[in-house]
Formats: C-alpha cells, sequence, structure tokens
C-alpha cells in the first residue's frame, strides 16, 4: 500500500499531466521545435484545424512528408472534412459518438515536430510519478545535458549554481539515468558504459570490470595485459570486449540535430548602421496564421445547431491558444538572443575564446521566466553569430575565473584545449599533463580529470592515439 507521502505525489503528478495534455503540450512542443520543425507543424495544425488560415505569400520550404507521413496526412484531411460536413453542412443528422471525439483527439495529439534528446526526457519526466521539488530539479538536470547526453560539469557545480540542493539533485541525477536512453546523465564515457550495464543487469561482469578500471587499455586492444591484472583469460577478455562494443558511447545521437545536413539558425545577430548588435529572428519561413473571418461569421449564425457551435468554438479556442503559443515562443527567443549580446560582448568582439560563463538561471531571472522555459526554448536551437553558426546551448555553462580575475566559460576552455591539440606535433602529442600545464601557464587551473572529460566531448583521442609514427 503505497505510503500517503507517495499517493499525494502521485496524485500531483496525475494532476500536472492532466493540465499538459493536450493544449499546454503543444504549447511546449511549439516553444521547443526549431524554425524548420515549426514551420511544418504549423502547417499541418492548419490542415486540420478548419478556423485556422495561413495569410501569407511567403514561398515555404521544402517539408515534402515521406510516403507513410504523407498517407497519415491525407487520412487526417479526409477525417477533418467528413467531421466538418456532419456538424456544420447538414443539421440534425449523424450523432458522433464518444468514440468518434477520442480518435479525432488522437489525430490531434499525433502531430509533433520530431523530438530532441531534452524533449524526450521531458516526456518521460512528466509522466514520472515524483514530487515537485524533484521534478523541478530533473528538469534543470535535463537543460544541464549536452548533445550525447552527458553533464558538461560535476553535478555538485550543477547544484552549487542552481536553486536546488546537492541532495535534491542527486535525486533527480538518478531518476533521469533511469530514463532512455540508458547511459545519459552521466559525466564521461565510462560512468555511461557503467550505467548501461547496471541497467541491462551486467553489473559486476567482467565487461564493468573493464569499463571501470581499463578503458584505455581496451581502447589500445592491450587484450593480454588486461587478462593478466584481472586473471582471466585473454579470450574471456576478447569475448567482453564484443559485448562492451555493442553499447553505444553517445548516447543523445539518435537526437542530435547536428546530424543534419540542413540545420538553419532560428536567431541572427545583426549590426545595425551605427555598428550596434541587435538580435533577429529568422522567421520568413514560418506560416502566418490567424482566426479564419469566415467561421467566426459562421459561429454566429449556428444558433440553432449546438453541436456545431461547440465544435467550431473549441477550434477557435484551440487557434488561438496556438497563435500565442507562437508569438511566445518568439518573444522568448529574441530576449535570450537580446541578453546574449548584452552580456557577451568580448565573445562578440573576438570569439569563442572570449565566451564568458552565463546560466539559464541568470537569464531566467533577468526575463522573468523559468530557468526550464529557458532550456525548452534553447533546445535544438541554432543561433548565426559574427562567428559563425552555433548551438544556442553552447552559451549556457558555467566556468572559471584565471589568475588575472577574467571570467571564461566551460567552452572557451574547450575551444582552447582545441587549440593547443591543434598546434601539437604529430609525433609528439600532448598529454593531458601537457595540457593542463599550458592552460595553467594561460592562467586558467583545469584538473587533468576535467581536461580529460573536455577533450573526450570534442572527441579527441588519447595522446598515445593520437602519434603518428614516420
Amino acid at each position: 500500500m503505497p505510503s500517503p507521502g507517495i499517493q499525494q505525489g502521485l496524485s500531483q503528478n496525475l494532476s500536472q499531466q492532466q493540465t499538459l495534455s493536450p493544449q499546454m503540450r503543444q504549447s511546449l512542443e511549439i516553444l521547443q521545435a526549431n524554425t524548420m520543425e515549426l514551420s511544418q507543424l504549423l502547417s499541418r495544425i492548419t490542415e486540420i484545424n478548419p478556423t485556422l488560415e495561413i495569410t501569407d505569400e511567403y514561398e515555404q520550404i521544402d517539408d515534402t512528408p515521406a510516403p507513410d507521413a504523407e498517407r497519415d496526412l491525407e487520412t487526417l484531411s479526409e477525417f477533418d472534412d467528413t467531421w466538418r460536413e456532419d456538424l456544420i453542412m447538414t443539421q440534425g443528422g449523424h450523432q458522433h459518438t464518444a468514440a468518434d471525439e477520442e480518435r479525432r483527439e488522437h489525430l490531434y495529439n499525433s502531430i509533433v515536430a520530431p523530438k530532441t534528446l531534452q524533449q524526450h526526457l521531458l516526456d518521460q519526466l512528466n509522466h514520472a510519478a515524483v514530487d515537485d521539488d524533484t521534478h523541478m530539479a530533473a528538469e534543470h538536470l535535463i537543460g544541464s545535458l549536452d548533445s550525447r547526453g552527458f553533464l558538461d560539469e560535476p553535478i555538485e557545480m550543477i547544484a552549487a549554481k542552481s536553486p536546488y540542493p546537492l541532495k535534491e539533485m542527486r535525486t533527480a541525477q538518478s531518476l533521469v539515468q533511469g530514463f532512455d536512453p540508458p547511459g545519459v546523465a552521466v559525466e564521461d564515457l565510462s560512468e555511461s558504459l557503467m550505467l548501461q550495464l547496471q541497467l541491462a543487469g551486467r553489473g559486476g561482469t567482467l565487461e564493468s570490470r573493464i569499463v571501470a578500471d581499463h578503458l584505455n587499455d581496451l581502447a589500445r586492444k592491450k587484450f593480454p595485459d588486461i587478462a593478466r591484472v584481472l586473471g582471466v583469460s585473454q579470450d574471456a577478455v576478447i569475448e567482453a570486449a564484443e559485448k562492451i562494443s555493442e553499447l553505444n558511447p553517445d548516447p543523445g545521437s539518435a537526437f542530435d540535430a547536428t546530424s543534419n545536413p540542413h540545420v538553419s539558425p532560428d536567431l541572427e545577430i545583426r549590426r545595425d548602421d551605427d555598428g550596434h548588435y541587435f538580435a533577429h529572428l529568422t522567421g520568413d519561413h514560418l506560416p502566418n496564421i490567424r482566426i479564419s473571418n469566415h467561421y467566426k461569421d459562421l459561429v454566429a449564425k449556428l444558433n440553432s445547431d449546438p453541436k456545431a457551435r461547440k465544435f467550431l468554438r473549441d477550434n477557435i479556442h484551440e487557434g488561438r491558444q496556438i497563435i500565442h503559443a507562437v508569438g511566445q515562443r518568439q518573444e522568448t527567443l529574441l530576449k535570450i538572443g537580446s541578453e546574449i549580446i548584452k552580456r557577451q560582448p568580448d565573445f562578440l568582439a573576438h570569439g569563442i575564446s572570449k565566451l564568458r560563463p552565463m546560466t539559464m538561471q541568470d537569464l531566467a531571472e533577468n526575463i522573468g521566466v523559468h530557468a526550464a522555459t529557458i532550456s525548452r526554448a534553447v533546445s535544438s536551437k541554432y543561433i548565426l553569430t559574427p562567428h559563425g553558426l552555433m548551438e544556442l546551448r553552447a552559451f549556457f555553462s558555467s566556468g572559471y575565473t584565471t589568475k588575472g580575475g577574467a571570467e571564461i566559460s566551460n567552452s572557451s576552455v574547450r575551444d582552447t584545449i582545441q587549440q593547443i591539440v591543434d598546434s601539437e606535433n604529430s609525433a609528439k602529442p600532448f598529454s593531458d599533463t601537457a595540457i593542463e600545464k599550458q592552460l595553467k601557464e594561460k592562467g586558467i587551473k583545469v584538473a587533468r580529470r576535467t581536461i580529460a572529460k573536455y577533450r573526450d566531448q570534442l572527441g579527441i583521442l588519447p595522446s598515445h592515439l593520437r602519434k603518428k609514427h614516420g
């Protein structure tokens, strides 16, 4: 029998789900969708909501659906046409059942934009029976994950810079680590592989022992050395290595927007004639939607048909919510762009090496929204800057203070590590210790373990694997 506390948490969670479905859920999808996804989503919504119409002549992007999706849209269109004919053109005809309404609701809810990793995790969080504090801490944690699903920094640092205590953040981390895809909400590759093994019921096996203590030797295929240290046969190590190779080193890859060759910016940083920077929304291809005057007038004429009147009034109400959600999304993005310009003058002048630490909580307080809203708003979106196309999320990270007192972000440290490796002699590549020393000479004190993590995030192999002979 669940305790009163668990029952209360479950009740709160169920209440929250009911609040979010379906209109609020659609508003969140609109907030999280990038410009191309939103264009497709709005075009499809206008296909099934008869009260919405597109009012501009913009050239639409090519969003020709796949054959299966095209059939689904034809089904939706045919179903909505039948519904409209029955309700509007016929009076006193066919009586629609609860099953009919449920079917139509299901069709509405099936129209969603492609999910990002954060969206995928948030959907699971919204179905988890947890208390409000854990729910909010988990939202914050999900916003701190990179595209691979890894934490940008240790959980202790994330907690210290958040409104949530470390104990609450650890509880949230354990919760998210149980979500799909397996292996997320960890700090590095080794932890991700260990978590995947544990979730598969393979904790304590030879594979987990190898991952925990011999991952570098495994990468170099030093099977005899591993076998000798662990006291097992070489064949057993080779068999374990094959099983480890089946794990996913990049859990977030299935949701990675950068794998799409047609990535386009959602925001631009431009300069006016006086040389001042300003944020500009790139919504040229977004359908400009409004409530149709025809259906507004029709509602007034349907006093004799309450069912038809209710159908149109519900669609008009839904249409207004969608228009409002789009407006809120655009306003939030514009405010984020303006805050980036205000807070990052050195980046605008000199590039990513001068990026300063900035958290979602900082911006949320200035803009007047919750940090979770910022997290959703920047999800899978890109900004065109004077220094190229960047993921919006790259601007949000904590950082370090140099000996000179200057603040630099984690992204700047990673960029500096990349520059150091790019300048090395390939016959004598820099070890993590050597990189640590060079960073220290630049006034940046970073632990070797952190350097190894950043190097892994950048896709840079260990020095012994970068070495080129001859």
